[in-house]
């Protein structure tokens, strides 16, 4: 059987290991958390490199691409300095290519919905999500994206995919040599909520991207919205039931009651393919292709 782990720097809370079927191979998947602790990671690696087949890098990316232009996160590099043997993932490349198909889906099964409550999509961060930035701009929806909003807490809105790399070229030089927690919540503060720019959540249908985002700064009235995230607890799916989300749109599949982040899915294929190394974005296409992945939809409300 082969095995992937993905170890994160998020909460052990939603720890979680299950055994799926793909491509008619077993793969043992495993998420571990270090509750923020980045050296504990940094360990876990060590002591799994060489006896598992492919690792993801959970709560953090190695590296933020932006129309092709790539941005080394420099404070989440030394978590993976240990790991000499084993193909190690960040979810990227499966995040590109699987949230290309989100906008398409939202219309595909929700577009009624989508039309009697106007097409509009509030993307949490743009920069890191290039393959869902391009899908709902490209399925023309008028898009506001929070990179500036959420990742820093600074009150100006982007619209455009220009003004995004505009700004990523401008920040994310420096913003990538940041302490990561000052950008991103860690551990335990993955489940504090303060909610941030309400205005721009009430004007968009759809909320799409990191679900620990998501969560952190939206407010209690959710009703009616659209959500489209990548990794769900069952947790996750009461909180945005109880805030009135009307449907929940996950882009990696829902296993034994929960979806798991791009990184774990993108290690399990990297695990299956045999091919011991990081795979091209042509060949995720084409595994995913006769996989038949495809978003989750769930009606809350």
């Amino acid at each position: 059987m082969k095995r992937a782990v993905s170890i994160s720097i998020g909460s052990s809370k939603r720890d979680k290991a299950v055994e799926i079927n793909l491509l008619g191979e077993k793969v043992s998947i495993q998420r571990i958390g270090t509750d923020g602790d980045m050296e504990a990671a940094a360990l876990k690696y060590k002591e799994l490199d060489g006896k598992v087949d492919a690792f993801g890098v959970g709560g953090g990316d190695l590296s933020i691409v932006v129309d092709g232009k790539e941005y080394i996160l420099h404070s989440v590099k030394p978590m993976v300095r240990y790991i000499e043997k084993t193909p190690v993932v960040d979810g990227s490349g499966l995040r590109n290519t699987l949230e290309k198909k989100a906008a398409p889906f939202v219309l595909e099964r929700l577009g009624d919905y989508v039309t009697k409550m106007g097409k509009t999509a509030l993307i949490m961060t743009g920069s890191d999500r290039w393959g869902l930035t391009r899908s709902f701009l490209d399925a023309g929806f008028k898009c506001t994206f929070g990179d500036l909003l959420f990742a820093l807490e600074i009150p100006i809105a982007l619209h455009t995919p220009g003004q995004i790399k505009f700004i990523a070229a401008l920040l994310l030089p420096v913003a990538t040599r940041l302490p990561f927690e000052w950008i991103y919540p860690l551990g335990e503060k993955q489940e504090e909520r303060r909610p941030k720019f309400p205005q721009y959540f009430k004007a968009a249908t759809v909320i799409a991207g990191d679900c620990h985002y998501i969560k952190r700064y939206m407010p209690n009235d959710m009703n009616g919205k659209i959500v489209v995230t990548n990794t769900t607890t069952p947790e996750d799916v009461k909180l945005f039931r109880e805030c009135g989300v009307k449907y929940l749109i996950t882009t990696t599949p829902v296993l034994d009651g929960r979806s798991f982040g791009t990184n774990m899915m993108e290690a399990a294929l990297v695990a299956v393919s045999g091919k011991g190394r990081r795979l091209t974005w042509a060949e995720y296409s084409e595994l995913l292709e006769k996989l038949n992945f495809e978003p989750q939809l769930q009606e809350l409300n």
